[in-house]
């Protein structure tokens, strides 16, 4: 079952591949045409080449990842670092320890896989250096947070504060444009007839409105800033609330880093502008997948290991450096649409309007063999009542009945799917119609 799945799991892979298969063909040309007028002299380093390197490292690192796993997790059943798998109460596999926080494993070879990055890509692209420093920073942050979370268990408050301060060797070597385009439909609201409207002008005591583009651009400067923090937040914890069962948490971060690379070799075959930024974030991107790939294998139902908020954190750190360094962050959202749903869905709960929990997974009904909404009780004026936890989790039992923790996540992970998909189409078809 485990090898069908690690089949399965590189599907989402194959456009990117085709892409770099098409990318290295051209430097194949490239360096014949060389060969053919430079008298048989080649020295021009081509993108299709740095990323199959890149690939080399992120198979590497899947090696690697999958090798160590095992090792570890006897290290931590040794040392107690374990935990219960609640979704499998009522049934002989109820008290088995299950090892906690081996997304230490993956995040560290992670970190390894960069590092050697670091030679090549600072050769060819020195100018990013000072970007792939900045994220290897915030990440082993973010790893050392996670780890230390699944080991003391933090409080909320610091897992809300501290992404803002890992966050901040990324936005302090930023230097990407601070301007957002305003939407078609929405420039009558700051410029009507080349005069600034009311609500143009009270809008400029804060940001910038450019009259020269007829109020299409707006300088948000430090505000923008603040945005990629939020960014950071957002990505880093929206990944450890949208969890709860085997293989939701790995499998939405593989699929979405899937997207994001089909994102980034898109833009690098086009030659866009900011191409250069696209290769930095591909190079990330491979070693991501290599070690995400590897771990899924032994998250997958019946996991063998828990990922903890390691590896949430990890790799929500992951997508928001790619995101704010690649200069690609309205698009990262698109890829993040079921979490945001979640996200929006337990507001209640998370703001402690509506009780909440330590737990909000859905309950195991060890009768029927499947799972079923979880519920919390409720105390109003006219009595006691039980209300479903608010996530998505939750939601989709209630919508399509109990189902069994497989085909639960499986059912999941095709929506996930499906809005990368969406958030692909949005960014290249539907956008150019909102957007000049």
């Amino acid at each position: 079952m485990k090898a069908s799945l690690q089949t399965i799991a590189t599907l989402p892979l194959l456009p990117s591949l085709w892409i770099v298969c098409r990318l290295i063909s051209k430097d194949l040309e490239r360096i014949q045409d060389s060969i053919s007028y430079d008298e048989g002299t080649a020295t021009a380093s081509t993108v299709g080449t740095q990323l199959l390197l890149f690939i080399a490292l992120g198979t590497l690192g899947h090696v690697g990842t999958n090798k160590l796993i095992p090792s570890i997790k006897y290290y931590m059943l040794k040392r107690g670092i374990t935990g219960k798998d609640l979704g499998k109460k009522g049934t002989s596999k109820e008290n088995n320890d299950i090892p906690e926080a081996l997304g230490i494993v993956p995040g560290a070879i992670f970190l390894i896989c960069l590092m050697f990055c670091l030679v090549g890509f600072a050769t060819n692209h020195p100018s990013k250096l000072l970007d792939l420093n900045s994220a290897l920073l915030s990440i082993c942050f973010m790893l050392f947070l996670g780890f230390t979370d699944d080991v003391l268990e933090w409080p909320w408050r610091y897992k809300l504060f501290l992404p803002s301060v890992a966050s901040l060797p990324l936005l302090c070597c930023y230097e990407g444009s601070r301007s957002v385009v305003v939407p078609i439909p929405l420039r009558f609201l700051l410029m009507i007839d080349g005069e600034l409207t009311t609500f143009g002008k009270l809008l400029c005591y804060f940001v910038v409105v450019d009259t020269n583009a007829d109020g299409s651009i707006i300088n948000l400067g430090v505000f923008y800033l603040v945005y990629m923090g939020l960014l950071a937040v957002f990505c880093t914890n929206a990944i450890n609330i949208y969890a709860g069962i085997n293989g939701l948490e790995v499998g939405q971060s593989y699929i979405i880093g899937c997207a994001v690379l089909f994102h980034n070799l898109v833009e690098i075959q086009c030659d866009s502008l900011s191409r250069e930024n696209h290769v930095f974030s591909a190079m990330i991107m491979f070693s991501f997948l290599g070690v995400t790939l590897a771990l899924l294998r032994h998250n997958w139902f019946p996991a063998s290991v828990f990922v903890g908020d390691t590896y949430c954190y990890f790799s929500g750190m992951t997508f928001a450096v790619v995101g704010i360094l690649g200069h690609f962050s309205k698009t990262l959202l698109l890829f993040f649409i079921p979490q945001l749903l979640n996200f929006l869905y337990s507001i209640p709960q998370l703001f402690k309007l509506v009780p909440c929990p330590k737990h909000r997974l859905p309950k195991y009904n060890a009768k029927t063999g499947r799972m079923e909404p979880s519920t919390t009780t409720t105390t109003t004026p006219e009595g006691t009542k039980e209300r479903v936890n608010m996530t998505l989790i939750n939601a989709c039992l209630q919508m399509f009945g109990p189902l069994s923790e497989e085909v639960l996540c499986v059912v999941l992970l095709t929506f996930q799917i499906i809005c990368c998909i969406l958030g692909l189409y949005f960014r290249y078809n539907v956008a150019q119609l909102i957007f000049d």
